[in-house]
Parts: structure tokens; C-alpha cells; sequence
């Protein structure tokens, strides 16, 4: 029982979006072998790779009416004030915008960051610059979703692709009702997620941190205060 406890904290189901590239990375790998057995040993570390990038790990979601959670496993390479994309129909006003960045070996499976209805998915052409770089906010290819809570209140989140990044999945459509940690769409290879939070709404997070898709609470729309810093200790 331990051994299978193991391999289940490893090995994790896989997104529908993955499995034609997995059976495809298989193909090749079986072509590989008969050409050159170490081309094929070769086949079989990328496969592995392809399985590992589109895994769909479960999580455990903290349950809150006010409680932000990450939308994305990765990196926060921003956590302030910022402009809000036009296409999100929030307004002029700059909000604090909260984004994540998922290197190919993180989850790129995006879940919704709280409870809300669809109001609005708005794609938009672009650039393919490293989604690490501020920049990517405004000039990347991206897709966004703006969320309508119980309150009244309106919320951004967007997904942007990367420089690898050749195609944005959502499943989101107007009126759907979405829940804290549901799954709403996947990016791939290496990609972003912004969080436009509502005015006066500071985050939990600080750049540097690490965050769980689904489970690293961001912010709490109910709660005041400065925004964090981050220490390396």
C-alpha cells in the first residue's frame, strides 16, 4: 500500500488536452527505436516529459467566500498596481494585478481563482515574448475572462501565452458559473496568468513566491492592508 501511495503522489492523471501529443511522442519514440535503439531511448525520456507537463494533479481548494486562490501552479513575477487590459471592459483605472508565471515544468492546468460567473471572454492577438517580462501583459496573445462575484463585483483574469506557448485552451464561456479552484483551461508550453483583483484589494503574495493552482490563497476580498514583501531565507 505505501508503494502505491507513492507512485500516486507522482504519477498523476493526465489532461485531455495531452493525450494526442502523448500518443504522438509514443509513435515517434516506437520509429526511433527501429531506426536507432539510442534515438528511441531518447523517445522515451520526451514522452515521459510530454506525460509530466500535462498531468492533472487534484488539489485541495480553501473554502471562503472571500478567499482568492492561485488560478495557475508557478512563479509570482508580479504583485502591484498595474494597467488593466482595454478588452476586459474593467475600466480605466489601474488594479492590482497579481501574475504567475508557469515554466514547462510547472502544472499548466488554469483553475478559477474564485466563485463567479463568466461575464465576458475576450481573445486577443499578439506577440510570443517570454511571458516572464512585464511587457507580456500588453503584448502577448491572450485570452480574458472577466468575473462577475456574488457581491456585485467584477474580477480579471487572463491567459497568456508564452515563447513557447502556441495555443490557449479555455472552456469558459459568458454565463458559466464558475468555482474557486475549478478547472477552466490549460496553456502550452510555458505561459502566464494575470489576476486583476477589485479596487482595495491588496495581495497575500509576494514576486519570488511560489503558488499552487487551486490552493495558494492570494488574496482575501474582505481584508485590508499593505501588500507583502518577500525575503529568500
Amino acid at each position: 500500500m505505501d508503494l502505491i501511495a507513492s507512485l500516486r503522489s507522482v504519477i498523476h492523471p493526465l489532461h485531455r488536452e495531452g493525450v494526442r501529443f502523448v500518443l504522438l511522442f509514443l509513435i515517434v519514440t516506437l520509429v526511433l527505436f527501429i531506426l536507432w535503439q539510442p534515438l528511441g531511448w531518447l523517445g522515451v525520456l520526451l514522452s515521459a516529459w510530454c506525460f509530466f507537463f500535462f498531468r492533472d494533479p487534484p488539489r485541495v481548494t480553501p473554502v471562503g467566500p472571500s478567499l482568492v486562490v492561485a488560478p495557475a501552479d508557478g512563479r509570482v513575477v508580479h504583485a502591484a498596481v498595474g494597467p488593466v487590459p482595454a478588452e476586459l471592459g474593467l475600466g480605466p483605472e489601474p488594479r492590482v494585478r497579481v501574475s504567475i508565471f508557469m515554466s514547462v515544468f510547472d502544472v499548466h492546468v488554469n483553475r478559477s481563482p474564485v466563485d463567479g460567473t463568466v461575464d465576458l471572454v475576450a481573445y486577443t492577438p499578439g506577440a510570443f515574448v517570454s511571458a516572464e517580462q512585464d511587457k507580456a501583459s500588453d503584448e502577448n496573445e491572450r485570452n480574458g475572462l472577466r468575473l462577475v462575484l456574488a457581491d456585485g463585483r467584477s474580477m480579471g483574469l487572463v491567459q497568456i501565452a508564452g515563447m513557447v506557448a502556441r495555443r490557449i485552451v479555455c472552456d469558459a464561456a459568458p454565463g458559466k458559473l464558475l468555482k474557486a479552484g475549478e478547472r477552466f483551461g490549460i496553456i502550452r508550453f510555458g505561459s502566464r496568468v494575470d489576476v486583476y483583483l477589485p479596487p482595495g484589494v491588496t495581495p497575500f503574495v509576494a514576486v519570488g513566491q511560489r503558488t499552487i493552482g487551486g490552493e495558494t490563497v492570494l488574496a482575501d476580498l474582505a481584508a485590508g492592508g499593505p501588500a507583502r514583501l518577500g525575503e529568500i531565507r
